[in-house]
């Protein structure tokens, strides 16, 4: 369902939250404004479940007490995003919350969206980053896909390993998992 938003001034985490459920759109508070973006396309979607599967996989062979969530919302110190992939603390989600909690967050993961690059890129990161979250990987589609994957150190994420399309690359945090890119974004 999409929704007609009649609102005035500056939104609050609250406000948003109580917006109500949009398959079509994505709900997000950078400081007291509102961004809205598109549901993503099918490439997107395809990478999005099946390194969802691979997380849930890797974490329940090692039995790691997470949860890997697609699309959920994060509450941040400076606002609401709305991250592709996120693996939290199994506890955190035990009630079904409406919003994930920072502290409760591990990893983060954004698909890079042709409408949403400089967010991905760039203002997510920093935003992740001043929350604290050890772990943000993002994954690349063009020329071919691309997962580059970060740890944070002294407040900034640093970039780890670069996992390319056509080789399996092992990553051991938050859990040991063995990807290749290429294999998520195929039909």
């Amino acid at each position: 369902m999409s929704v007609a938003i009649d609102h005035t001034g500056p939104w609050t985490v609250a406000e948003v939250l109580a917006l109500p459920e949009d398959r079509t759109t994505r709900y997000e508070l950078l400081g007291e404004s509102l961004v809205m973006s598109p549901a993503p396309g099918v490439r997107h979607q395809r990478a999005s479940f099946r390194l969802h599967l691979a997380l849930d996989a890797a974490a329940r062979a090692v039995g790691a007490p997470v949860e890997v969530l697609e699309g959920v919302n994060v509450v941040l110190p400076s606002g609401l995003v709305v991250p592709d992939l996120v693996v939290a603390d199994g506890g955190a989600t035990a009630d079904d919350p409406v919003a994930v909690d920072i502290d409760a967050v591990q990893l983060v993961v954004e698909l890079v969206s042709p409408g949403n690059s400089t967010m991905d890129r760039k203002v997510k990161p920093m935003l992740y980053a001043e929350a604290a979250i050890p772990h943000f990987w993002r994954l690349e589609f063009d020329p071919a896909p691309m997962l580059v994957v970060y740890e944070l150190q002294g407040g900034r994420y640093v970039e780890r390993t670069t996992a390319l399309a056509g080789a399996t690359t092992h990553l051991d945090a938050p859990f040991p998992v063995a990807l290749d890119p290429a294999g998520l974004t195929r039909q």
